[in-house]
């Protein structure tokens, strides 16, 4: 791609990144099907997908072949991507590799992360972030520690990451009480569940638990209902808040309790048929999620996650757990293809 190509591209990417996070809900549609367009002519994978499945020309969201999320662990799902493009890539606990998401600039996704997050608590600097992210430290390109080191650096004092010391993060935690200040402890599943067992101090009044998932292999799988009602009682808090992202999309949605998440105005959730991708489910209907997030200008927005969930009627949305299966065909489909 020439210097002027890719001048070109960029200066669109960036006119469509600023517009999507003006979105409201009336015009969600036409933006996306605008970008569902672009991401067609520059997307390379997403083209193909879509010359699969009859090129379709949508004019809705329900018409639009949701590209499958194991896409990112056998393609790069980007289109221009200069040399110093930043790479996020997943844990890699399924047997068929990691998952690698290419980003044009890295400031969008900074950008967005924090939007997201402010849309729903302010702004990320109001708490002192305690990281406890063990699994996701230990290895490079993890997309939540990117995020979450720039809550630490611009977070208040006492904001930090945190291993498996689990003694330090306590005495941070309790200093934090005694002098009010108002904090969040981002976890991984596992690793929260370890804090609960030998937490033992007063209810906690200033500090907001928030898990983001990961227990897969750590130990008894419990419900997301099971570990919260638990958590709740060792840390003496009403509600455990979660966070809702992944390696392959640029938002996050979050909940404050219950499992209800709330995306912000330019994510939107989906529910389709297990058996039937042709068929979206109902308010209230368990199905698997599927996720179109406008600020992935620069890789697909029309993601299908292996996720079961469902949605109500006030936009908000449930995660009940995976839909493991084998690879998704549609990679075979792809390849058959070539």
């Amino acid at each position: 791609m020439s210097g002027l190509q890719a001048n070109s591209t960029t200066h669109a990417m960036t006119d469509i990144f600023n517009r999507v996070w003006n979105t409201v809900d009336v015009k969600f549609t036409t933006l996306a099907l605008e970008i569902f367009h672009y991401q067609r002519q520059q997307n390379p994978i997403f083209a193909k997908w879509l010359s699969v499945n009859g090129n379709p020309e949508p004019q809705q969201l329900t018409d639009i072949p949701f590209l499958p999320i194991d896409f990112f662990k056998h393609y790069r799902v980007a289109g221009y991507n200069p040399p110093d493009a930043i790479v996020f890539e997943s844990s890699g606990t399924g047997q068929s590799g990691t998952s690698k998401h290419f980003l044009q600039n890295p400031e969008h996704y900074i950008g967005n992360f924090r939007k997201c997050f402010e849309l729903q608590y302010g702004p990320a600097s109001r708490y002192a972030w305690l990281c406890l992210l063990p699994g996701y430290l230990e290895r490079k390109n993890s997309s939540l520690v990117y995020m979450a080191d720039d809550f630490v650096k611009n977070g208040l004092p006492g904001s930090d990451f945190y291993l498996y010391d689990y003694p330090k993060l306590i005495q941070q935690i309790e200093k934090n009480e005694q002098n009010d200040t108002p904090g969040i402890l981002l976890g991984v599943t596992f690793a929260l569940q370890e804090l609960a067992k030998i937490h033992s101090g007063p209810p906690l009044k200033n500090t907001i638990i928030m898990e983001t998932g990961g227990m897969k292999g750590r130990g008894p799988e419990l419900t997301r209902s099971e570990l919260h009602h638990n958590w709740c009682k060792r840390f003496g808090v009403q509600e455990i808040h979660s966070e809702y992202g992944m390696t392959e999309l640029l938002s996050q949605a979050y909940s404050k309790g219950n499992g209800r998440f709330i995306c912000p105005p330019w994510m939107k959730i989906m529910i389709r048929d297990i058996s039937d991708p042709g068929n979206w489910m109902a308010f209230g209907k368990t199905g698997l999620i599927c996720v179109v997030d406008l600020a992935n200008v620069q890789s697909c927005s029309f993601i299908a996650t292996q996720d079961l969930g469902k949605l109500h009627d006030d936009g908000s949305f449930e995660v009940l757990g995976r839909h493991d299966q084998s690879e998704v065909r549609g990679c075979n489909l792809l390849v058959s293809e070539d």
